[in-house]
Parts: structure tokens; C-alpha cells; sequence
């Protein structure tokens, strides 16, 4: 079995991104992975402008502390004042242009307005207050980088130099099936209609939420019977038009296991079975069409076990797929853990835990890996290194869904 830092390098180092790019609106770009470095054409901010509402003075008029001075002008925001005289100052409001000849803004909170005149009690600094022309953004420089995956921050950094559209990497497609006799769907089959060892496929709807958050178009083959012909024939059609095939279910030894003998029929398998828990039996490979092939990824059948390795592997692989060019391997933090692990796994485990009043982490009592409603009570997972024990007070890796579901 792999380790998983070995699992993690063969999935990555046999990402091929997509390369079809097309342009955009802005409006429309969040969650798209930039294609091209994007290059500022102004300066942000375009002119010296003022940080507060107040008063643009000369500093020099305002040495004594005590200073009385005409208020001459009167600047809002989009408005072009006119040059400032000596001894006089401008009411000015936030985001204002500063009028030729002012040097400093000195807050309305530090002068008392009399008539056309103010009283200014506070000697400025040169530049006070005042937001210099360029100083967040240089005209020419690159704003945002190619492989950025853009969020509500980059969309409006693109937007305040005028980026009306984006150039992007297409939408990765991704088919999905799900192997088993035994799964069900709700609405389909009542509760007290349900077959003896029938379940609810969960996983279907898990992973197509999953697939949603990173933005892929979703093809869903359904559930596909437990017949090596059915999943071979699946696999073929899923091939042609996807860049990615998942599966879930049908990865392990089982005689009625099909998925990794269809795979080797049809394709290729480069990696299975890795030494996690939960979810040991995953599958990576490729399948054949004309010309090329596409990636193959078989998941555990075990809810959780699916859920956690999507996370922690198939997620890094998609934003690979899309174009991401920066880390794609989601943040861990050290944090206390308020509970007893008297012995690690042989495998490297991921434990559903979340976060308590005083601030340290808890374990939910049933880590199984087909108890789902661990991962509704979670906060994240805890990285557990093979064969270690925790107690009460050590730090534990702990990296929060919040982390690995975007």
C-alpha cells in the first residue's frame, strides 16, 4: 500500500490541465481558473485622493496647532476641486481628488467649522491621510497570476482596473457511476419498501455536491449493475466526452468487485490501495479512446471512506486538472486535542473531530467508516500519523472542511 504522501505525488505528477481556454465576463468568473497573467492598464488609485472626510490643507498653514483658515471650496467624491490658496482649506469627502497645492487632510473629528471659516487643532504631517496615486496598484504590473483560482477577491481586484472579462481554463467534465446491487434512491424506493440489504445510495448525492463546489460539468451515469460487462461498457461511454471518470463502490477483491478488472480491460490502473484509513481500497488510473485517455478514479463504497478521499485526493487532482498552478493541498493546523487515543492506526488516519467551547478539538465516538453523520458533526478532519497514540493536551494536525470542500 501506498503511503499517503506517495498516493498524493502519483496523482499529481500525472496531472495533465486542461488547455481549452475561453473569455468570460467577470461577473460570471468566480471559482474559474485564470488562463493568462492579468496586467493592470491604470493606476489604483488613478489620482491622489483623500482617506477621510475632513479638511485638505497646506501643512505649513496649520504649524501653530491653532490654525483658522477660510474654507474656500468644497470637494465630494467625483469632483475636480480647484487649486488650493494659502491659507485657506477645502472640505473634503472621502475618496475625493485632492485640489493642486493641498499637502495633508486633517479629520473633521480634529477642526470646528465656524461660518466659512474652520479652526484646525492639529498639526499635520505631510501626505496625512492622504492615499498617494498608484500606491495599491502600479499601472503595467500583474495583478492577478495564470493558474489562480479566482474567488470574490480576485473578481473584484480584476474589476477596479476595468477587467470587464477573464480569460479561463474550460469547465473540467467529470462522469460519475456508483456500483451495487444493494443501493437504492430515495424517491424511487420507500423507506418500508426497501430490500433486505438495500441501502440509499448516499454517495451519489455526496459526491455530485462535491463535484458542484469546484464548478465541473457533471455527467451522472447512475447506478450501474454488479457485472464486470455493465461497468466495462460504462466506463467506455464515460470515456469519450469526460476528462475525469469517478466511481464509488466495486474497488476491492470481492468477487463482486468489478471496477478494477474492468479498468485494467479498458485502460489502465497506475496506483490502488493506500494505507488511509478510511478508504484504503482506491483506484487511479486511465481509460482508453480514440486518440487519448481518460482519467479513471474509483472510490470506496463506505460513505465516509468516499467522502474522505475525495477530499483528500481527488480534490487536489481537480484543481490540478483545472489549471491551478499554486499549492493545492489544503492547510493543516496545530491544535490541543481534549481527548484520549490509547493507539494509532498502522495506517495513516483521519478522524471527524471538531472544535469545543475551550477551544480544542473533540473525537466523535464512532469513527466508522459507515457512520455519515460523524462527518455532519465535524468540524474537520485530524491527520493522525500511523501507529500514534494522542493524549489530552498534545497538538494534532487538524485540517477543517472549510478547508477541503472549495
Amino acid at each position: 500500500m501506498l503511503a499517503v504522501r506517495e498516493a498524493l505525488d502519483v496523482l499529481l505528477a500525472a496531472a495533465r490541465p486542461v488547455t481549452d481556454i475561453e473569455t468570460i465576463p467577470t461577473l460570471d468568473a468566480n471559482g474559474r481558473v485564470l488562463a493568462d497573467d492579468q496586467l493592470a492598464t491604470i493606476d489604483v488609485p488613478s489620482a491622489d485622493n483623500t482617506q477621510m472626510d475632513g479638511y485638505a490643507v497646506r501643512a505649513a498653514d496649520c504649524a501653530s496647532g491653532e490654525a483658522t483658515l477660510r474654507v474656500a471650496q468644497r470637494i465630494p467624491a467625483g469632483h475636480v476641486g480647484q487649486p488650493l490658496e494659502p491659507g485657506t482649506a477645502a472640505r473634503i469627502f472621502t475618496g475625493a481628488l485632492i485640489p493642486p497645492g493641498a499637502d495633508a487632510v486633517v479629520m473633521q473629528e480634529q477642526c470646528e467649522a465656524a461660518g466659512d471659516n474652520v479652526t484646525v487643532r492639529h498639526v499635520p504631517a505631510d501626505g496625512e491621510w492622504i492615499r498617494r496615486k498608484g500606491e495599491d496598484i502600479g499601472n503595467g504590473s500583474v495583478i492577478l497570476t495564470a493558474g489562480t483560482r479566482l474567488r470574490s477577491q480576485e473578481l473584484g481586484l480584476a474589476a477596479s482596473v476595468g477587467l470587464a472579462t477573464l480569460p479561463v481554463h474550460r469547465r473540467l467534465r467529470v462522469a460519475v457511476f456508483f456500483t451495487g446491487d444493494e443501493l437504492a434512491m430515495p424517491g424511487e424506493v420507500a423507506a418500508q419498501d426497501l430490500a433486505p440489504g438495500a441501502i440509499y445510495n448516499s454517495n451519489r448525492f455526496t459526491l455530485r455536491a462535491l463535484l458542484e463546489n469546484f464548478g465541473c460539468e457533471i455527467t451522472d451515469f447512475g447506478i450501474v449493475p454488479d457485472t464486470l460487462a455493465a461497468t466495462r461498457a460504462t466506463l467506455r461511454d464515460a470515456a469519450r466526452a469526460h476528462d475525469l471518470i469517478i466511481t464509488s463502490g466495486g474497488v476491492s477483491v470481492g468477487e463482486e468487485d468489478h471496477i478494477k478488472p474492468a479498468v485494467e480491460a479498458e485502460g489502465r490502473l497506475s496506483m490502488w490501495q493506500i494505507a488511509v484509513k478510511p478508504g484504503k481500497p482506491l483506484a487511479f488510473g486511465e481509460v482508453h479512446r480514440d486518440g487519448d485517455n481518460a482519467f479513471f478514479i474509483g472510490l470506496p463504497g463506505n460513505p465516509v471512506s468516499s467522502f474522505v478521499t475525495f477530499l483528500l485526493f481527488v480534490r487536489p487532482f481537480l484543481l490540478r486538472l483545472q489549471g491551478v498552478r499554486g499549492p493545492v493541498e489544503p492547510r493543516g493546523y496545530l491544535v490541543r486535542a481534549d481527548f484520549d487515543l490509547h493507539k494509532g492506526d498502522r495506517r495513516n488516519e483521519f478522524l471527524r473531530a471538531r472544535f469545543n467551547a475551550g477551544g480544542g478539538v473533540e473525537l466523535f465516538a464512532n469513527q466508522g467508516s459507515g457512520v455519515l453523520t460523524s462527518t455532519v458533526w465535524g468540524d474537520g478532519l485530524i491527520d493522525n500519523p500511523p501507529g500514534n497514540a494522542i493524549a489530552a493536551g498534545d497538538l494534532v494536525r487538524f485540517i477543517p472542511f472549510a478547508e477541503l470542500q472549495h
